[in-house]
């Protein structure tokens, strides 16, 4: 094989699974048809479960330091301000949850944090390079790009996975069933660019302006505003290169929102569509694998798509790994039965929460806690397990989310539970105090909170509070796969994990 895992399109969901592969040492490539990747800011806004993703790839001090809360939206009728309100849930870090709240940042700028850490973890990624075709077998797919020079090659790998957006070269090649369902007719024009003459300090928002709603986002990091334009006019086809002009966005402004003073600048980047929601049939063939866009499109209300394609990627990564290294194939079949439902639940949420914002009256209407994704959970799935004598009917099962909670190692240094999970390897949380003989496996790293041989003291009870007792396997991606009162099954759950 020339590679282990081929990943075509090097958007937020083929970088975290290139970078999740990379500090794996799974020998990998990732394939991008453009030049330098997606230049807009649509997919700013990344969701508390997100976060946990990119705290535990190791992305978080640099994408802290650039990200910015949602700003508070401001309302407006012409010139007159109306009302101040919140967008998104407020919320305080909590020993459980450390990143309560949605962060923004313009897409193309979390992309090249990703380009960095994917370099960092000594991977990089292939620009100007197009998966054309590919044929696959039983033991693994055949491949062929295309370079900017014309020249092609044929690249053979273990496994495909198609992260190349929603018209997927891998998607259509597969013949997998992808339909389209129109959300909302009415077209929409973003643009990222310069404008003069109103504040940085809010959203603003014209829901009822002639013509359809326009709202003005200023963008994190950078002078430039984000442009959300709706047309009530659903016969009308906006064009980037024409409607996008500094000419044409100084008279949309003075059309709907009757603000004198306002001076455009430079336009960045531009875009129109309509709103649309899609979702492939199956996101495994074989050894094809989909993910992001390439496998579910969502209306861009409740900030939902980039984020269900990043956790289908930190879902895909160490399965991956897993059966590479010679675990069962009900690993990697788990991938399909997990996120097949999550991405429906998912796409089904943000229709909803467009046909709310319609009702509203063609503005945004605040987000619910739903959106914040740290409700998803895998309690059917084929890999978890619930073998607790007792367990809480309102408490944590095997299949939730893991949560965080700070603690101290024996010295007296803090330490978070997250820290004791980040990396590639499963962890074994042991919150008994007193079960002999733990079993010892390869990728799973052994962590007991209280009692004699304690790695960890939970000092104000927060780990007991948020687990209760029992020994707990963690996954790799954040979730519990096993809970337990009996070593045993430890030794059983993770037997495929022995080297």
């Amino acid at each position: 094989m020339d590679t282990e895992v081929l990943i075509s399109g090097a958007g937020p969901a083929g970088l975290v699974l290139a970078a999740d592969l990379a500090r794996r040492g799974v020998r990998h490539r990732i394939v991008e048809r453009s030049e330098r990747g997606f230049p807009g800011s649509r997919g700013a806004g990344i969701q508390p479960r997100t976060l946990e993703a990119f705290d535990d790839l190791g992305l978080m001090p640099g994408y802290l330091a650039e990200a910015g809360p949602c700003p508070p939206v401001q309302t407006w009728e012409g010139a007159e301000r109306l009302r101040t309100w919140d967008l998104v849930e407020r919320g305080e870090p909590t020993p459980a949850v450390p990143y309560p709240e949605t962060r923004m940042l313009p897409q193309w700028r979390t992309v090249e944090l990703l380009y960095a850490r994917l370099e960092e973890l000594g991977g990089q990624v292939e620009f100007s390079t197009e998966l054309t075709g590919f044929d696959q077998d039983e033991d693994g797919v055949t491949a062929t790009l295309r370079h900017a020079d014309g020249s092609t090659e044929s690249v053979r790998a273990r496994y495909l996975v198609g992260t190349d957006g929603s018209r997927s070269t891998v998607r259509r090649a597969l013949g997998t069933p992808f339909t389209r369902t129109p959300v909302d007719a009415r077209p929409v024009l973003l643009a990222d660019f310069m404008v003069e003459g109103i504040d940085r300090d809010h959203w603003h928002m014209w829901p009822t302006a002639p013509g359809g709603m326009i709202a003005l986002r200023p963008l994190e990091g950078v002078e430039t505003f984000q442009l959300i334009a709706g047309f009530n006019d659903t016969a009308h086809e906006p064009d980037p290169e024409r409607d996008a002009t500094p000419e044409a966005l100084t008279r949309l402004l003075a059309e709907r929102t009757g603000l004198p003073g306002l001076r455009v600048g430079e336009v960045r980047w531009s875009s129109a569509f309509r709103a649309n929601a899609a979702m492939a049939e199956r996101f495994r063939t074989g050894r094809v694998l989909l993910a992001g866009d390439a496998a579910h499109i969502h209306a861009p209300a409740g900030g939902q798509g980039l984020n269900t394609g990043v956790q289908d990627a930190y879902n895909l990564g160490w399965k991956l790994e897993a059966v590479l290294r010679g675990a069962p194939g009900t690993v990697l079949d788990s991938y399909d039965t997990e996120r097949v439902p999550v991405a429906a639940h998912v796409l089904s949420l943000s229709t909803r929460q467009n046909a709310a914002d319609r009702a509203a009256g063609s503005g945004l209407t605040p987000r619910g806690s739903e959106t914040l994704q740290l409700n998803i959970a895998y309690r059917e799935s084929p890999l978890t397990q619930e073998r607790r004598r007792q367990v809480p009917e309102d408490g944590l099962h095997a299949g939730d989310r893991a949560p965080d909670a700070p603690c101290h190692d024996v010295a007296g240094a803090p330490v978070r539970l997250f820290d004791a999970f980040r990396g590639p390897h499963f962890t074994l949380l042991d919150l008994t105090g007193q079960a002999p003989g733990l079993p010892s496996a390869a990728r799973m790293r052994t962590c007991r909170v209280g009692g004699p041989e304690a790695d960890l003291v939970d000092t104000d009870g927060h780990a007991k509070s948020a687990y209760g007792t029992g020994l707990f396997v963690i996954r790799p991606d954040g979730y519990v796969g096993l809970a337990t009162d009996d070593p045993a099954d430890v030794r059983e759950y993770v037997g495929w994990l022995r080297p």
